[in-house]
C-alpha cells in the first residue's frame, strides 16, 4: 500500500514520520526549506517525554510519481484544491482520499473534484513545526477521527493499525466533525482575536469563550447536527491544555502567514439561518488585522 500525506506541517509532518517509523510506504509532500531540511536530515518529532528521527522520503508536489492507494491531506484549508489538483494524476478509482484540514465541508469540496473514494475526517493534535525539520507535539491528544464507504474506511484504518496511531471510526462522521470544528473554530477566532493561547483565553475570556461556543452549537444545529453538549466539554478542554497551547491560526496571525479566516470563522459569521454576532463582531475585526 502505497501512501501520500501532502503536507508536512504539524498534523501531516508528525503523521508521515509515524507512518515511516512503522515502515510504510509513504511520500511526503512539502514545500520550502522545511522540505529541504527534511530531504538533507529527516523529520525529527519533539514530543512531551520524547524526541524521534526518522528519514522520510519528502518532495515537492510537483515531483510526484507512480499511483498512491492512499492520500492524506494535511495542508491548510485555503491550500486544498490545489492540493488535490497536484496529485489527482496520481490517483486511480479505488484511492481513497481525505482531508484532515480545519473545516466541515472538505469531504464535500472534494467530492465535487473526484470520483475516488473520498472520506470526510478530522484529527486531534495540538503540534507545529518548530523550526525546519522539526516537529513539536505537545500533551497526549491524538485522535483522527474519519468515516464514509466502508472498504475505504477499512483501509484507512489498517493505516493507522500499523502505525499504532489512535483512530476512531463513528457512525454519525458529520456530527463527529462538528464536535470538532466547535472547538477549533471558537478557540481559534478567541485566540487570534485576543493575541493569547487557550489557557489564557480560558481563564480571562471565559464569558465570550462560552457565548462564542453556543453560536457555533446554534449553526450546527441549523444543518441538523446538535453539539450543544460540547460546548461545556469544549471549555473543560481548553482547561486542560497546556499553559503555553495555542491554535495554528493564532500562531499563523503571529508570523504573519495566511490564516484559516474563512474556514474557521467566516464559516460561522457569514451563516444566514442564525444571527451569530460575537463571530460577527470577531471576524470582521480580524479580517480588517489582514488588510
Amino acid at each position: 500500500m502505497r501512501v501520500a500525506v501532502v503536507g508536512l506541517g504539524g498534523v501531516g509532518g508528525y503523521l508521515a514520520a509515524s507512518f515511516a517509523k512503522a515502515g510504510i510506504d509513504v511520500v511526503g509532500f512539502g514545500r520550502g526549506e522545511h522540505l529541504r531540511e527534511i530531504q538533507k536530515q529527516g523529520i525529527k518529532i519533539v514530543e512531551d517525554q520524547q524526541e524521534w528521527h526518522v528519514d522520510l522520503d519528502a518532495r515537492e508536489l510537483r515531483e510526484a510519481e507512480g499511483i498512491f492507494d492512499i492520500v492524506l491531506f494535511c495542508v491548510k484549508s485555503y491550500d486544498l484544491l490545489e492540493s488535490y489538483e497536484g496529485i489527482k494524476s496520481y490517483l486511480r478509482e479505488d484511492s481513497v482520499v481525505i482531508s484532515f484540514s480545519n473545516g466541515v465541508d472538505n469531504g464535500e469540496r472534494l467530492r465535487k473534484l473526484s470520483d475516488v473514494k473520498v472520506l470526510d475526517g478530522a484529527i486531534y493534535i495540538l503540534s507545529h513545526i518548530d523550526k525546519p525539520r522539526v516537529i513539536r507535539k505537545k500533551g497526549k491528544v491524538f485522535a483522527a477521527v474519519f468515516g464514509g464507504e466502508s472498504s475505504a474506511v477499512e483501509k484507512l484504518a489498517s493505516l493507522f493499525e500499523k502505525a499504532e496511531l489512535r483512530y476512531k471510526t463513528p457512525e454519525d462522521i458529520k456530527k463527529a466533525l462538528w464536535k470538532k470544528y466547535i472547538f477549533i473554530s471558537a478557540f481559534a477566532t478567541l485566540t487570534s482575536y485576543y493575541d493569547k493561547p487557550i489557557a489564557a483565553v480560558y481563564k480571562e475570556h471565559q464569558d465570550e469563550a462560552k457565548k462564542l461556543l453556543r453560536e457555533i452549537a446554534a449553526v450546527a444545529k441549523s444543518e441538523g447536527i446538535d453539539i450543544e453538549d460540547e460546548v461545556q466539554k469544549a471549555l473543560d478542554t481548553a482547561s486542560k491544555l497546556p499553559s503555553d497551547a495555542s491554535t495554528s491560526m493564532h500562531l499563523d496571525f503571529q508570523n504573519y502567514k495566511p490564516v484559516e479566516l474563512e474556514s474557521l470563522s467566516a464559516y460561522i459569521a457569514k451563516n444566514k439561518t442564525v444571527t451569530t454576532p460575537l463571530m460577527q463582531k470577531m471576524y470582521e475585526e480580524l479580517s480588517a488585522k489582514l488588510r
